[in-house]
């Protein structure tokens, strides 16, 4: 059993996750938890590395098969290298996208098989599942305009609106298949609203550890 406990958050893009990521350490801080943060991919330094030829453009096509493999490799290792030890150790982790993201992403977004991401993520996850997933739900078309003004897109921001219009179905689907553990938020919200309504659900958890 973890000693800690472990909050994900999940979204399309300009979804606000990074700004939101931010308003919950502030808020954490402030009832005396000290997170870890992390991302996916990334997090570590082969993940990092990952993340750069999953990302980068200049790497040229990356195939579905090979993209939903890397992705899972820098996430065995992020659990293994950092959110283990630190669920262990009693942490708070908080983790800007997990397995969720390769369900939405490489499942709904690129077509690989539920069962074939299933099988990778009971492998390389070994069992690790959030205690709670915050879900930033919003339009695509609000989120493409949110990430507009960006300097350069990568790889996946890069894509048309109906993948990432598979990737919202997918994740919504993933919330309503497990309602106890998602918390889905209307993300074309105000930010401050955004952070109130995973706030509340973060006490919820922290409250229901308590009793």
């Amino acid at each position: 059993m973890n000693k800690g406990f472990f909050i994900t958050l999940e979204g399309g893009e300009g979804a606000g996750k990074s700004t939101l990521l931010e308003g919950l350490r502030a808020h954490l801080a402030s009832r005396g938890i000290d997170p870890v943060l992390t991302r996916e991919p990334g997090g570590t330094r082969l993940g990092e590395g990952v993340r750069a030829l999953v990302l980068g453009p200049e790497h040229g096509e990356v195939c579905a098969e090979s993209e939903l493999l890397l992705m899972f490799a820098a996430r065995a290792q992020l659990v293994r290298e950092v959110l283990q030890p630190a669920l262990n150790a009693g942490r708070c982790v908080l983790c800007d996208r997990f397995a969720d993201a390769s369900y939405a992403y490489q499942g709904g977004g690129r077509g690989q098989p539920v069962e074939r991401i299933a099988a990778l993520e009971q492998w390389a996850v070994d069992g690790l599942v959030p205690d709670l997933t915050l879900l930033l739900d919003l339009p695509v078309d609000t989120g493409r305009s949110r990430i507009a003004g960006r300097a350069a897109s990568d790889r996946i921001e890069g894509e048309n609106d109906s993948f990432f219009e598979r990737v919202r179905k997918a994740y919504q689907a993933r919330a309503a298949a497990e309602p106890q553990r998602f918390r889905l938020i209307d993300a074309s919200q105000s930010a401050d609203r955004v952070l109130a309504c995973a706030i509340a659900a973060i006490d919820d958890l922290l409250e229901a550890r308590r009793a």
